[in-house]
Order: structure tokens, then sequence, then C-alpha cells
């Protein structure tokens, strides 16, 4: 069952949403360019990172959830699914891009999104050390950097494949020899592929900045913040076959719809 939000309702959660990814940065910043402690999640010889970070900046953000709007359901990536008896869940990752964030780099963030029931319909993207954050949520993608006014962001269009940029957070980690192969065939199909980024890479795409983005093993709360954020800059979002990506999978990023199809047919006569 899916929530019938008027359009006050959705300016409240956005709202509530900054205010959520507001206390992620508190928690978080004082950890970054630290000494961290990393633990390993993977238990058959993968890497896949968790630090204090994580866990409690969704413990921080879980907290107002439930104190604000204990009928909603929370999804996390570090502690899971808590439903609610709303049809409206949270689902958080409290720092996509672990691996960037042990490192040192400034390419991870906080994402914050509100499902209906079906899919999210609000969306943030906070970098609390950069201090930018994306918003998308009721047809309108915002961006904001302190000390700035809000601007309202559009994606690039009208490009031939052959000019756009495109990127993956790694071309190896997360695509397997299959996927591998059919990123490598459209990355010669483009005129530029730059790697990094996670998150971070589709509020640039929302800029303009980018225009394809091309990923795999993703999981729910890696991609429902950023859904609302491509495509309300004008963008589009989907799986690698065209179809809704909200449980995350495989995952393409176009910030010209018109470039979609192309994309895809690239990557289906390469697998």
């Amino acid at each position: 069952m899916t929530a019938a939000l008027s359009f006050s309702d959705l300016t409240r959660f956005k709202t509530f949403a900054h205010e959520l990814a507001d206390e992620a940065g508190k928690v978080i910043l004082p950890y970054f360019r630290q000494s961290l402690d990393i633990v390993n999640k993977h238990q058959d010889g993968g890497f896949d990172p968790v630090t204090e970070a994580d866990g409690r900046a969704e413990e921080a953000i879980r907290a107002l959830i439930r104190r604000y709007f204990p009928d909603h359901g929370i999804m996390g990536e570090e502690y899971g699914l808590e439903r609610g008896r709303s049809s409206l869940t949270w689902v958080i990752d409290p720092i996509d891009g672990t691996r960037a964030f042990m490192c040192g780099m400034a390419q991870w963030g906080t994402l914050i999104a509100l499902n209906d029931g079906v899919r999210p319909v609000v969306g943030v993207l906070d970098q609390p050390y950069t201090r930018e954050r994306w918003c998308g949520g009721g047809g309108e993608c915002e961006f904001r950097h302190e000390g700035e006014a809000p601007m309202r962001l559009r994606t690039r269009r009208g490009l031939r494949l052959a000019d756009a940029t495109l990127t993956t957070t790694s071309p190896v980690g997360y695509f397997n020899e299959t996927e591998q192969r059919a990123f490598w065939a459209l990355s010669n199909e483009t005129r530029l592929t730059r790697f990094g980024g996670d998150c971070y890479a589709y509020g640039l795409l929302a800029h303009g900045l980018i225009d394809v983005i091309v990923e795999s093993s993703l999981k729910a709360w890696d991609v429902q913040a950023l859904i609302p954020i491509v495509e309300d800059a004008g963008g589009v979002i989907t799986d690698w076959n065209g179809r809704p990506c909200v449980d995350g999978g495989q995952v393409v990023a176009c910030g010209d719809p018109a470039l979609l199809r192309q994309v895809l047919q690239v990557l289906a006569d390469a697998r």
C-alpha cells in the first residue's frame, strides 16, 4: 500500500530529511580523516568495510525518526529493516562510500530516502565535509552549498553518446566478468570515463557535469535517495533492462533520457 502524500506532507518530510542529514553530519565529521578502526563485514574473503562513524550516524538518524515519526518504518545498511505501522519507510545509508571515507577522500555522502510503499518520494544526498547537499522530491531537485542561495538543478541534455562522460565507482570491484565486458564496451562509445564517486557522482549528474553512470551490486539503501534527485533534475535511473531499480542491483543513470535506450542497447549487446 502507498501513502497518498499531500504537498504539505511532502514539504514537511523534506524538511525533516534535511534535519536528519544535519544530525548525521555532526556525528560523522569528527571521524573523517582520523585514525579509524575498520571492520570487514565480509566473511568470504571479500572486503566490505564499516567504521564506528557508520554505526553511530545510523543510530542518530534512527533515534530522530523514532522520536518524531514512530509509525514509520526504517531500513538502513547497518541495522537492517525495522517495520512500521505506516506504509512510509525511511531508507538510509549513513556513509555511502565508506572506502572513500576511510581513505580520506571526499567522494562519499549520507543518503536519506522516504519510500511511500512503492518508490522513494524524497531523497537527500549530503556531503557534510564539503557542505554540499542535494535534495529531490515533488518534481524539484535542489542543491545547497553553505553560504550560497539554493540552486535548482537540471541535467545536461542534447549530447550524443560519443560526447558523453561516463562514470562508475569501480570498473572491477562491483562487476562480474560479463558486466565488466559490457561496461568497457560502453566506455569505448563515450568521450570520457572516470572512476570513483559512489553516491557523489549522482549529484554531479544532477548538476549536468556527468552524463551516464553505470553500477552493479547496489542495495536498496545505495540507490533510493538518488532516484528522486536524478529524476527531479530531469534525468532517468533504471536497472540495466530499463526497469525500476528501487531494490538496487544493476543501475544505470542518464542525465538525458534520450541516451538511455542507446546505453542499454550497448550494455545488452556486450553481454
